[in-house]
């Protein structure tokens, strides 16, 4: 293989992938993380801010012209035609920039942390697909308790996601989160040994 093996993590909100992600990372493994990219490329005086404020007006700006994710979020959560417009936006963009930092960072195999991997259907972007998964109702909890919502919100966050079943459906390697840290912990460690095999074995 010319390049590292490509790794697509995934999984739905609350899952536990950033924990995963630093488990990696704590191994030495590059990661690449398209939440961190869809920040970096809409800091003040970007081209791409620049079209957001001019789609959706300067109401989804802070008073330091950054921009206002929790208001933007808002605003497209309940109106599809306005959620479509900002994937069309942001997603080429992200996409873009991860290869861009992806054939940058090196290493036997990188971790490219993508929670949006199923919805767009990006499998065929990456080697493999790990997914983080763990059972909906604990999903429910952990998105009460990290954001302050009551449960019915909640559920709406996750029906705006791929099912779970989607999901597994798309994973070629799964962890499951619904344990301690050492758990995860261990699965990771296995899944990285694993990983460095395959990229010595692929040609």
């Amino acid at each position: 293989m010319t390049r590292p093996l490509r790794i697509g993590l995934t999984g739905g909100i609350a899952s536990g992938k950033s924990t995963v992600s630093g488990l990696f990372a704590a191994l030495g493994v590059p990661v690449i993380d398209a939440d961190q990219i869809a920040r970096d490329v809409v800091v003040p005086g970007s081209p791409l801010l620049a079209r957001l404020v001019a789609r959706f007006g300067d109401s989804v700006l802070t008073p330091a012209a950054e921009l206002n994710r929790r208001a933007l979020r808002e605003r497209v959560f309940a109106q599809p035609a306005d959620r479509a417009a900002l994937e069309a936006l942001m997603h080429p963009a992200i996409m873009e920039e991860l290869q861009r930092r992806a054939d940058a960072a090196g290493g036997t195999y990188q971790i490219l942390a993508i929670p949006l991997l199923v919805e767009h259907k990006l499998s065929t972007s990456v080697d493999r697909v790990l997914l983080v998964d763990c059972p909906e109702e604990l999903q429910l909890r952990r998105v009460q308790v990290r954001d302050g919502v009551t449960l019915s919100q909640a559920r709406a966050v996750l029906a705006a996601q791929a099912t779970r079943t989607a999901r597994r459906a798309a994973a070629d390697d799964v962890i499951v989160n619904e344990g301690d840290l050492e758990g995860l912990r261990g699965q990771v460690e296995a899944l990285h040994i694993r990983y460095i095999t395959l990229a010595r074995e692929t040609p």
